[in-house]
């Protein structure tokens, strides 16, 4: 590949990263920390490509070889391949398609990955109480519920279904890409919505109960959350959940 299509493909995927930085579009990626590092490398590539495309027209304004030429050596010209503008199409394709986050079908299929916290946050008195998927499993796991016992919670995620049809409540927790996201999953008891699709929303109204069920996969502890009500919503901004290693 000669210097003009490095530095097209440099300033390609420059352009990528900005867009992905700009439009949230990183997020499916990486985890919302990273932003300002995947704005700066986007910034670096483009100063780089049009480097490149100076230093590249300064040379040809004293060698005065062609355009899509280089030498050889023993003054024999080559064009450059064609098939390697290839090496394009993956950096449109990240520009133009936003791939989906991972979901139910990856959440079932790997355990869950839930961690004992080293400690807990102090909770609102907001009535209901917001917690993430990972807030209440560690707090209903690991402190048995009693930071919540006797309080309603609100908590939303991703319906996934086992293949006997039980309802979980998942959101796929990422500790820095979306390469190393892992599951955790609350299992539903209750007043659940009679049809629920897998990868549908839902906010969940509900209360802990100390039932708990062991991962088919890793063996790992999912805890019960007895459901009082639950709606509907859409996909959030930011899908995964990054609580659990802040």
């Amino acid at each position: 590949m000669n210097r003009q299509a490095q530095a097209a493909v440099l300033f390609l995927l420059g352009a990528a990263l900005l867009h992905a930085g700009f439009t949230n579009l990183y997020l499916r990626y990486v985890k919302a920390g990273l932003q300002p590092l995947l704005l700066l490398s986007g910034a670096v590539l483009i100063a780089a490509a049009l480097a490149t495309v100076w230093y590249e027209w300064r040379g040809r304004g004293r060698t005065g070889h062609e355009e899509g030429h280089e030498d050889d050596g023993h003054g024999h010209a080559h064009r450059e391949p064609r098939v390697a503008w290839l090496l394009a199409l993956p950096l449109l394709a990240l520009i133009l398609v936003a791939p989906p986050a991972l979901g139910s079908y990856s959440a079932m299929r790997s355990g869950t990955a839930l961690q004992k916290p080293f400690g807990y946050n102090a909770l609102p008195a907001s009535n209901p109480l917001p917690l993430t998927v990972v807030d209440y499993a560690t707090r209903a796991v690991y402190d048995h519920g009693r930071s919540i016992g006797g309080r309603q919670v609100e908590v939303t995620g991703f319906v996934a279904l086992d293949q006997a049809g039980h309802p979980y409540l998942v959101r796929m927790a990422l500790n820095c890409c979306a390469a190393d996201a892992q599951p955790v999953k609350i299992a539903l008891t209750g007043k659940i919505p009679p049809v629920l699709q897998p990868d549908k929303w839902l906010q969940v109204n509900g209360t802990y109960t100390a039932r708990q069920t062991k991962d088919p996969v890793n063996g790992g502890p999912i805890p019960y959350l007895r459901v009082t009500a639950a709606k509907p919503v859409p996909t959030p901004k930011d899908p995964y959940d990054e609580s659990w290693n802040n």
